[in-house]
C-alpha cells in the first residue's frame, strides 16, 4: 500500500512540476492551454518513470548499480570531450553548433555508458574485487578447526610436520565454546578446555602455519556444528574434525571434511590375523573372561582369556580385525604355552633379520667409502 501511495505521489509531483515550470513553450500556445500542455507533459514524465521502475523491478541489484555507474562514467566522458573544444565551435560540414550538440552528446554518452555498465555489472562478483586487495596467503585454501580437533591436540603435530597448507580458521564461536569448557566446574572438562587453548597457542607459534580468528557468526543458528558447516560453505573451506556425526552431516551438506581419525587409521601399521603383539591389559571386557587393552594410538584390543591378566603385559595372537568408519578394533586371544614357543621363535627370527639388515647396511656404507692410502702410495 505504501508503495502505491509513493507511485501516485510521484505522478502528481511530476504533473505539478510541469504545470509550474512550463518546460515547453511552443509558439501560438499561451495561458491555460500552455499550462495544460505542460501538465500533460509532466504526467507523461511521471508515467515514464513508473514504467522504468516496473521494468527495473526484477533486475538484479548489480545490473542497476552497473547501469548507474555507466551513466556517471558516460556523463564524465562527455564533459571532458566538451571542455576540450572551445565554446562556439562549429562542426565542419554540418550546420550545427557544438553548443547545440552538447545535450545530444551527453545523452549518447550516458546511454552507451548505461548499456556497458549494466552488461558488466551482471557479470560482477564482489569476491573477485575483494580478492584483488587480499594478501597472497588469503588465496590459499581455508581449513576450519572445530572444538573436538583442537582439544584432541594431534592437529598441532600435523602442522609441525608441514602437511597442512593454507589458512587455519578458528571461528569465534569455537573459541567461546573452548572457554566455556575451560571454565567448567568439572575437573576433566576444565583440563580438556585448557588443553585446547594451549594447543592453539602452540599452533600460533609455528612459523609455517597461518592461524586466523574469524569473527563471522550466524546468530540465527544455535548449534555449533551447523555454524561450522555454514561458515565452510560461505568461504569455500574444509572442516578439520574427528567428530563422526559432524563428518556425516557436513558430507550430506556438500562440505569437504578432513577427519583426523581417518588420517590416523591410514597411517596405522597393518596387523593381520595370526600375527602377534604385546599389549597391556587395562580393564575387563563386556563378555566373560575378556580383557581390554589399548595401543599407543588409542586403538582398542579385545583379548579373550585375559581377565586374570589385568595390569600385566601379555603376548596375544590377533584373531580378527574389525574396520569401521570410526576406526579399527583388534580381537585376539592370550597366547597359550604352544603359542609361546612360536612367539619366541618369531622374535628370534626378527632379531636375526634385523641383524642381517644392519650388517648389510654397514657393508654398503663401507663399500661407498674410499679406501685409505697405503704408506707406499703416500711416499710416492
Amino acid at each position: 500500500m505504501a508503495l502505491l501511495v509513493l507511485r501516485c505521489l510521484l505522478v502528481i509531483v511530476c504533473g505539478a512540476a510541469g504545470a509550474a515550470l512550463r518546460p515547453l513553450a511552443p509558439p501560438g500556445v499561451s495561458g491555460t492551454s500552455l499550462t495544460l500542455l505542460n501538465l500533460v507533459v509532466g504526467l507523461a514524465a511521471g508515467g515514464a518513470g513508473l514504467l522504468l521502475e516496473w521494468g527495473l523491478r526484477r533486475a538484479p541489484f548489480r545490473v542497476i548499480a552497473g547501469g548507474v555507474a555507466g551513466i556517471l562514467a558516460g556523463a564524465i566522458a562527455a564533459q571532458i570531450l566538451l571542455r576540450a573544444a572551445p565554446p562556439g565551435t562549429e562542426i565542419p560540414g554540418l550546420a550545427l553548433s557544438l553548443d547545440l550538440a552538447r545535450p545530444v552528446l551527453y545523452l549518447m554518452a550516458s546511454l552507451v555508458g548505461m548499456l556497458i555498465g549494466a552488461h558488466k555489472g551482471n557479470n560482477f562478483r564482489a569476491d573477485r574485487l575483494v580478492g584483488l586487495f587480499r594478501a597472497s596467503e588469503d588465496h590459499r585454501s581455508y581449513k576450519i578447526l572445530d572444538t573436538s580437533v583442537i582439544i584432541d591436540g594431534r592437529i598441532a603435530d600435523i602442522c609441525e610436520t608441514g602437511f597442512l597448507d593454507g589458512t587455519l580458521v578458528v571461528p569465534q564461536f569455537v573459541l567461546r565454546e573452548l572457554q566455556y569448557v575451560a571454565d567448567s566446574s568439572d575437573t576433566l572438562k576444565r583440563n580438556r578446555g585448557r588443553k585446547g587453548l594451549d594447543i592453539l597457542q602452540r599452533m600460533k607459534k609455528i612459523p609455517q602455519v597461518n592461524v586466523m580468528i574469524s569473527e563471522t557468526d550466524f546468530p540465527h543458528v544455535r548449534d555449533v556444528d551447523q555454524k561450522l558447516i555454514e561458515l565452510a560453505r560461505q568461504i569455500a573451506g574444509k572442516i578439520i574434525t574427528n567428530d563422526f556425526n559432524l563428518n556425516k552431516v557436513a558430507q550430506l551438506r556438500g562440505v569437504d571434511v578432513l577427519n583426523i581419525n581417518d588420517l590416523a587409521n591410514s597411517l596405522k601399521p597393518v596387523v593381520l590375523p595370526g600375527e602377534s603383539m604385546k599389549v597391556f591389559i587395562l580393564k575387563e571386557g563386556k563378555e566373560a573372561n575378556q580383557g581390554v587393552a589399548y595401543l599407543d594410538d588409542g586403538t582398542m584390543v579385545v583379548v579373550d582369556n585375559a581377565r586374570r591378566q589385568i595390569g600385566k603385559n601379555v603376548d596375544i595372537i590377533v584373531t580378527s580385525v574389525l574396520q569401521t568408519t570410526a576406526g579399527k578394533m583388534f580381537f585376539g586371544r592370550a597366547a597359550a604355552e604352544p603359542d609361546r614357543g612360536l612367539l619366541k621363535r618369531a622374535a628370534r627370527d626378527r632379531e636375526a633379520s634385523e641383524t642381517r639388515d644392519a650388517s648389510a647396511a654397514q657393508d654398503a656404507r663401507a663399500a661407498r667409502e674410499p679406501l685409505p692410502k697405503s704408506d707406499d702410495e703416500g711416499e710416492a
